[in-house]
Parts: C-alpha cells; sequence; structure tokens
C-alpha cells in the first residue's frame, strides 16, 4: 500500500450522509460506518478535522417555506451541526480513539469553544478534532466553514465526502450522460458553476491555494484513498 500523501486532512461530510436513506434524522448504522472510516485515518497516523452539515435535521433552503427570518433558521442549522458532531464523537470515542467537538457557538456543556491554539494541540496529540457550529455566522454555508478551517488549521488538502464519485458537467443523476473531470484547476471550477461546494468556499481554497478532492464516501476504503492521495474523484487545485 502506497505511504500517505497527507499529513493532516480536512474531510467534509453532509449532514445526509449522516441520516437514513432518506438522508433524515441520525442514522446509527450510517454513524458508526463513517466513524470506523475516522478511526482507520487515525490509526494510519493521519491527522484528521472534520466539519459536518446538518441537512438531516435543518437546513435553512429546505426550510423557507416555514416562515422562520433567514438568521435564525441558519442559526438553528448550526446547532444542529453540533448534534450531528456530539453523535459522531460519541461513536469515534466507542472505538477506543479520543476525539473533541469545537464549536464556533458557546455551548460549554457539551462541546470546548473552538480556539485554534487548541484544536491545533489536540491534534499533535492525535485526537480527531469535529469542528462545529458552522463559522458562527449567518449566511455561510457549512462548505465555507471546512474551508476556512482547513485554512486555519493548515490542513494539506480538504476531502469532500459526496454521493458521486467527482465533479461532472452536470448532474450525474439527472444527465447519464454527464462528463466526469478528473481534475479542475479553481478558476474552472468557479466559472462553470460546478456546484459541489459553494462559490464563497471555492474562492476561499483558490486564494489559500488549498486542494480539494471530491469523491464518492459509499466506495470501499474511498475516505482513505483519497487522504492518501491515491488517485480518486476529481482533484481541484
Amino acid at each position: 500500500m502506497p505511504s500517505k500523501k497527507y499529513k493532516r486532512v480536512m474531510l467534509k461530510i453532509s449532514g445526509e450522509a449522516l441520516g437514513d436513506e432518506s438522508g433524515h434524522d441520525i442514522n446509527t448504522d450510517a454513524l458508526n460506518k463513517i466513524a470506523k472510516e475516522m478511526v482507520r485515518l487515525n490509526q494510519e497516523g493521519i491527522q484528521l478535522v472534520v466539519v459536518n452539515g446538518a441537512g438531516n435535521i435543518w437546513r435553512y433552503r429546505d426550510q423557507k417555506e416555514s416562515g422562520i427570518e433567514r438568521t435564525t433558521s441558519d442559526y438553528m442549522g448550526m446547532m444542529a451541526t453540533i448534534m450531528n458532531s456530539v453523535a459522531l464523537q460519541s461513536a469515534v470515542e466507542k472505538l477506543g480513539v479520543h476525539c473533541r467537538v469545537a464549536t464556533a457557538l458557546d455551548l460549554p456543556q457539551i462541546a470546548e469553544p473552538y480556539i485554534r491554539r487548541r484544536v491545533m494541540r489536540h491534534l499533535e496529540k492525535d485526537r480527531i478534532v469535529i469542528c462545529s457550529g458552522g463559522t458562527g455566522n449567518p449566511y455561510f454555508t457549512t462548505d465555507t466553514a471546512a474551508a476556512l478551517r482547513a485554512v486555519e488549521l493548515n490542513c494539506d488538502v480538504i476531502l469532500k465526502a459526496t454521493n458521486v464519485d467527482g465533479i461532472y458537467t452536470e448532474d450525474p443523476h439527472k444527465n447519464p450522460s454527464a462528463k466526469r473531470y478528473d481534475q479542475l484547476s479553481y478558476d474552472e471550477a468557479i466559472e462553470k458553476n460546478l456546484q459541489v461546494m459553494d462559490q464563497t468556499a471555492f474562492s476561499l481554497c483558490r486564494d489559500s491555494q488549498m486542494k480539494i478532492v471530491v469523491f464518492d464516501m459509499s466506495k470501499k476504503d474511498a475516505i482513505l484513498k483519497a487522504a492518501k492521495g491515491e488517485k480518486i474523484g476529481t482533484l481541484v487545485s
């Protein structure tokens, strides 16, 4: 097996990945599967930071008809990411690996505050860190939070885990003739409006030269292969 390419990686997973078949609630089987893959990276000596979404519980774009004001709805989504994060933390620690949740919102009863130097120290001690609560501000997605934390924490790459094996010209679920890119530049991804990550996240990665690998997390050993720099999915650089 090839030696690992990356020392410290940012794993971005959606809230739906933690849900049931319809992408809702928190599914124990999905939770445990992802936790096992996170632990494998840790055992390989790869430092791991995770940002998870909350689409399985609450997300503004899915709840526009609720009548709840946008800023309030976004804060609800941030709190929902923390629910997912502490569930994931529990699943990881059941496997015997130390894991910390560092949140942008102040919830000291269940998670520690996000303080960059403290998180860096956790990583140096080989603990997995889940950065939760988005950026702590409304109007920013968890993609942007992942890009921001990856840059702040000196990660080598963002591993964007999806249900598609890379970036396509169009949604391959809707158009089977869509073509997959093996590699893209940041500018191409932005200009073509390839909506795998939002434009703010892409722009931040471009400005910071942060690599992004978009891949299908359902494939066997996909997260580990991506973290080891094996050819998988689409590379944006």
